[in-house]
This record gives C-alpha cells, sequence and structure tokens, in this order.
C-alpha cells in the first residue's frame, strides 16, 4: 500500500451538545448607571408584574414606609420613601423551593447622593442576602445576585439600606429558578464554547484517496486551563510531593515565600534564597508562579520591625521592598497580587493616605509594565452578608486603579480568593457576571473550604466546577498545599501523599478535563475522518494502520478562541 498522507484541520468550533430543552443562563450583567433600567432578565422569571407595568400588583410595603408607583419618561417604577428603619421596604412575596438554584436582578436608584442597598429574602424571621450594589441618584444601576434555601416555603423580596433617608426606586426585578440539571447544562454548554475545539483528522494515501480504519490515539500532555494549588517551603528536597503535585498542575503560588515578613526578617537584611529555589524548581517543570504578594495591607502581617518606623522610614521601606521583589522576579510571573486585601484592610491607607495603594499598584507597573497587577480579595465570592468586599465595592476600587496612566492603562486583573464554608453557587456566578463585565481577566486565586468532613469534598467540587465553567475565568489555584504542620484549612492529601477525599475531588476533574495525561482513541471512517472535542492544552498524536505498519506522531496545540488559530498540518509516514 502507498505512503498514508495525513491531513490535520484544528477548528477551535464552538460545540453545543448540550439541547435547548433548558432555560439558557444570562451571564450578562451591567455596571454602568443607565439613565433608564434594562428590561427584567427572563422577563422577570417567577416575580408578579417585574415592570411595574400594573401598578401595585403583586407588590406591596414591608414595614413603615410610603410605597408609590409612579411613571418617568415613560418608564414606570416603585418608590419607597419616608422609611424609618433599614428594611422598611417594597416587598413582593414569592415560594422559594429547596433543591432550585435561584438567580435574582433589579435595577435601583436612591433619591440622592449613592448609597448601598441590598436585595434580601426573608424567611422564617431570617434574612438572606441575595446581592448588592452602590445605588446611585439620577440614573439605574443593576444588582444581580442569586441564593438557595434549606427548606421550602413563602418568603418577602425586600430591599435594605442603611441609609433610612434614602428613597429607594426599584424596576426591572427577576427572580429566575433553576433545576440543578439545568444549571449543570450552562456548565456543559459554557464549557464546549469556551475550554473544548474541535479537532477533525483525516487519513489519505498519496493518490489523495482517504484511508479508513487507520488508529487515531490523542493524549493530553498539558491542560490548557491554568489549575494549581499552593504550596510552601516543604516542597523542596520532597520528591515525593513534587512528584505529585507536578503530576497535577500548571500554576502555583507560594504560601508564604515571596511575602515581606519572609524575605526581610531583619530590616535591611534581604533572604531570597528560598523563593528563588522554588521559582527555579517550578520553572523547571514548566509551572507558571502568581506572584504573591507584594504588599499585604493587614497591619498584623508586617515584618516585625516596620511598627517601629515613623512614617517618612516606612514609606522609604514600602517603596524598597516593591522595587526589590519586582524587579527581582521581573518577567518571571503570571502576575501579581499586588496589596492584598485592601478593600478589607488599610494599613498602608492609616500611614500615607487614601492613594497609598493606587501609588503600589503605579509603583509596580512602572517595574514590570507586561504583568498583571491583581487585586486579591476575600468574600467577594463566598459572603453576600459582607459589606466591605461585594462586587460593587471591588468595582469601586478598580476604577480607582483603572486611573493609573503609565505608558498606557495599567493591566489589571481581578483576584477572588474563595475561602468557603457553604458555597451559594448562584450568588457566586452573579458576583463572577458582574466583574466579568468589566473584560478584566478573572483568578479564583486561594479556592479552600473549612467545612464538616462530609459535606467538604463535595463543596469544594461545586465551587471548582462553577469557577472552570464559567466563561470569564482565566485560571484556579487552591489553597491546600500540603504542610506537615497542618494545612491551612484544607488538604488535598496526608504525609505520604495519598489524595484525602479533596484530593479525589481534583483528580476526578482533572480526567474531566483531560488532564492526567487524558488520552483519546478511536478510527477514520469510511472517508478517512476522526473528529473529537477535546479540552484546550497540548497534545501528542499518534496514527498507524494496521496493514502497512506505517506510524506516525505529531504534536499540537489546541488553544482557546482568544489565541492564534491552529494551521492545518499534512506530513507522511
Amino acid at each position: 500500500m502507498k505512503l498514508l498522507l495525513l491531513l490535520l484541520a484544528f477548528c477551535c468550533l464552538s460545540l453545543s451538545s448540550c439541547e435547548e430543552k433548558y432555560v439558557p443562563y444570562d451571564y450578562s450583567a451591567t455596571i454602568e448607571c443607565l439613565g433608564n433600567p434594562n428590561k427584567p432578565q427572563y422577563n422577570g422569571g417567577i416575580i408578579v408584574n417585574p415592570e411595574l407595568q400594573n401598578g401595585s400588583q403583586g407588590w406591596s410595603q414591608l414595614g413603615n414606609v410610603k410605597v408609590d408607583f409612579t411613571e418617568s419618561g415613560g418608564n414606570k417604577f416603585v418608590i419607597a420613601r419616608g422609611r424609618n428603619q433599614s428594611y422598611d421596604s417594597v416587598s413582593q412575596m414569592v415560594y422559594l423551593e429547596k433543591g432550585l438554584l435561584y438567580t435574582f436582578s433589579a435595577w435601583l436608584q436612591v433619591s440622592q447622593g449613592n448609597a448601598p442597598v441590598r436585595a434580601v429574602f426573608k424567611k422564617n424571621g431570617e434574612y438572606k442576602h441575595a446581592g448588592s450594589v452602590i445605588a446611585e441618584s439620577k440614573c439605574w444601576s443593576m444588582l444581580k445576585g442569586g441564593l438557595t434555601v434549606d427548606e421550602s416555603g413563602p418568603a418577602d423580596l425586600l430591599f435594605e439600606s442603611e441609609d433610612i433617608s434614602a428613597e429607594i426606586w426599584v424596576d426591572s426585578v427577576s427572580l429566575q429558578p433553576f433545576t440543578q440539571e439545568e444549571w449543570n447544562s450552562h456548565h456543559e454548554q459554557s464549557i464546549n464554547m469556551k475550554r473544548k475545539g474541535a479537532v477533525r483528522i483525516r487519513a489519505v494515501n498519496s493518490a489523495g484517496e482517504p484511508v479508513p480504519n487507520a488508529t487515531i490515539s490523542i493524549l493530553q500532555n498539558r491542560l490548557g486551563f491554568p489549575f494549581g494549588c499552593a504550596v510552601e517551603n516543604n516542597i523542596l528536597g520532597n520528591q515525593a510531593y513534587q512528584d505529585w503535585f507536578t503530576k497535577r498542575f500548571t500554576v502555583t503560588t507560594f504560601g508564604n515565600e515571596m511575602k515581606w515578613y519572609s524575605t526581610e526578617v531583619v530590616r535591611g537584611k534581604e533572604d531570597y534564597s528560598t523563593a528563588d529555589a522554588m521559582v527555579k524548581l517550578f520553572q523547571q517543570h514548566g509551572i507558571a508562579i502568581r506572584g504573591h504578594n507584594i504588599i499585604w495591607d493587614n497591619p498584623i502581617y508586617q515584618p516585625s520591625w516596620v511598627n517601629a518606623l515613623s512614617v517618612s522610614d516606612l514609606y522609604n521601606a514600602v517603596k524598597r521592598r516593591v522595587f526589590s521583589v519586582v524587579t527581582r522576579y521581573k518577567g518571571q510571573l503570571a502576575g501579581w497580587d499586588v496589596v492584598n486585601e485592601n478593600l478589607h484592610f488599610s494599613f498602608l491607607e492609616s500611614k500615607f493616605g487614601p492613594k497609598a495603594s493606587y501609588n503600589v499598584f503605579a509603583q509596580a507597573h512602572a517595574l514590570d509594565p507586561k504583568t498583571t497587577m491583581f487585586m486579591n480579595e476575600y468574600n467577594t465570592l463566598e459572603q453576600p452578608g459582607d459589606p466591605v468586599a461585594t462586587p460593587a465595592r471591588y468595582l469601586q476600587k478598580l476604577r480607582e486603579l483603572q486611573s493609573i496612566h503609565m505608558a498606557g492603562n495599567i493591566p489589571l486583573g481581578i483576584g477572588l480568593q474563595c475561602h468557603f464554608s457553604t458555597p451559594n453557587i448562584p450568588y457566586m456566578r452573579s458576583a463572577i457576571d458582574t466583574l466579568a463585565a468589566t473584560g478584566l481577566p478573572i483568578w479564583l486565586t486561594e479556592v479552600d473550604v473549612a467545612a464538616p468532613p462530609n459535606v467538604q469534598a463535595n463543596y469544594f467540587e461545586q465551587i471548582l466546577r462553577e469557577g472552570h465553567a464559567h466563561p470569564q475565568v482565566k485560571g484556579m489555584v487552591t489553597w491546600a498545599g500540603y504542610n506537615p504542620k497542618g494545612c491551612y484549612r484544607m488538604c488535598l492529601t496526608d504525609g505520604n501523599f495519598r489524595n484525602l477525599p479533596t484530593g479525589d475531588v481534583v483528580d476526578k476533574l482533572l480526567r474531566e478535563w483531560g488532564g492526567l495525561s487524558g488520552q483519546t482513541t478511536g478510527l477514520t471512517d469510511a472517508d478517512g475522518f476522526f473528529e473529537a472535542s477535546l479540552f484546550h492544552g497540548d497534545y501528542n498524536l499518534d496514527i498507524s494502520h494496521p496493514l502497512t505498519n506505517s506510524t506516525a506522531s505529531h504534536s499540537f496545540k489546541l488553544a482557546s478562541e482568544d489565541s492564534n488559530p491552529s494551521p492545518s498540518i499534512v506530513f507522511r509516514v
């Protein structure tokens, strides 16, 4: 038989094997304040009279408040005024079912200035936060959130603000329930569109005639989606740990070794030897490193000698710290966590004023202009009731940083730590939706779960699945590196590097996502074609034919739609 000609056509096609039997999810969110509200998502879902076109139908007052149904410029809405308590509000009773996942949205305005407004569901005397926004006067802001409930029953939807002098204007309200099956279908649809591509291979002979029944074997060498785990210095010299880690992960973060309190224990005596050794180790294995962190804004996590400094000495010490760590690892990192947790804490601001973190970002960017500079914050996804780190507060800080102009805009990134207890998955998704409207890269940077052993692994899996499936999440790092003295909140392995249940979750998902040397095999059809849907990543292809003992191998990269398209390749065996 003549030599085979093998034609590979790589097509980053948008695949969707999910039938449209489920209600699709609307990932959109608006972060601009608009003159008129948009239409309610899902046509309002289960909300009665969502656009207030029918006056008070479905709506009532809750508490000591005056409720007016009014119209301006052809737009109808409702106003809660004369409020005496934070929870005095317009309200609608809804029936919430256990086991369903609810996505919520509304458009809000306040009568003067701006004020945080929360959407709350009052059920059996308890208040469940579904989301919040910083509402403004003279324009409409979109609040997007979500919730689940532990038991079925009626609940009162209301809008809460600590500023009781503010009138709350409400329009375009939506509450859409999804079954778990529908929610999973959203994952599948998003993954097929954003995480996978189609590979089409054709085997032909030298005359261009198709060759059926050629054996195709495709082995994934590296996962395209960045997925990793934090580590500490105990991985150095520990071959078993290194083998376990490098088999699974493509990115890491150092738990302590790059932090200021580790590299300058004594003022003026810097020691990067441990961090350098770790950088070298992971670079040898092709594992990306997130820089964590330049400065930590929590006052209790400063070098011990810092508190004795005058303001001017501290200012110089901070500048030296930024210069030292950033120039040392310039161009070697996947991103910098610049001023860690500076929504919750304000050590720098307490010393140098409100623009302190702005100045650190500007200095770091000037020193390492091509590396993405991340905010890195907790409770933005984990706790809808934390007023300090809501998506709206996160966006406020981002806008400050986006005003930095130094030879172009600073490349910013959104870091979301994800230290969960009991995850509110619909809220998690909606919060990512809101932040995704910035167009900036989003990473889940420190994922772990503190929960009872019987639910911990399940919660962990839910969070990782949600992050991986969201179209705007660009990478994930778990905060579960092994430490013989005890992991932070969660371990993946025991001391012999045998998986714990949470480690089994990692392996299970890696196998689904094509990691752990996932393999796809098959035969060419009668026309010489073989087609497969593969996760983005690096692959080896082997092709053979039993009648000729012909074999050939080829390496290829299947990239996301954001990357350059893969070329067609012809080679002979």
